[in-house]
């Protein structure tokens, strides 16, 4: 072996053994994570919902972010408001048209604990895409599962908007 060679080799070494403590010390901790569910406990306390997509969008953020019965835990307010919009057809006869369901979610976290701090609103969007082709029950299901993995991810994008708020 070279002494070049060797140099490069012992180079390659010590700069290992000098960044790998480092690199134990850095701990990544993603949002996504299962861990963050179970540490993510904001004691938060839910309204009662009044649709089917409120009450997934409820269970979803109780699950993510913990609950309480606390009289004084923050109360979480959703509103979730529904669309569906034709997305536009081609000019060839197909007999399969394609639909968005749009949910706008507003939610409300308003503190209980005697202070006077003012309502936080958060409002975020979600869209979920489905097609109908003329059969009434696929159709109908189709709808049902667009709208419903709409309010899931309603609930995610207003879950890490409730982290992003409550971390400030």
């Amino acid at each position: 072996m070279s002494l070049s060679k060797r140099l490069l080799s012992l180079s390659f070494r010590g700069l290992f053994v000098l960044v790998a403590p480092l690199l134990v010390a850095c701990t990544l901790t993603p949002v996504y994570s299962e861990n963050s569910a179970a540490k993510a406990n904001l004691q938060l306390a839910y309204a009662q919902p009044v649709n089917r997509l409120e009450q997934i969008v409820y269970q979803d953020l109780a699950f993510r972010l913990g609950g309480s019965d606390s009289e004084t835990a923050v109360l979480a307010s959703v509103s979730v408001v529904s669309s569906i919009r034709a997305v536009a057809a081609s000019t060839t006869v197909n007999p399969n048209k394609p639909y968005d369901v749009t949910l706008t979610g507003t939610l409300t976290l308003t503190v209980r604990d005697g202070s006077n701090a003012e309502p936080i609103t958060l409002i975020r969007r979600a869209t979920a895409s489905y097609t109908q082709n003329g059969q009434v029950g696929a159709d109908a299901s189709a709808e049902i599962g667009a709208t419903e993995q709409a309010a899931h991810a309603l609930a995610e994008s207003l879950r890490l908007a409730v982290l992003a708020t409550m971390s400030r």
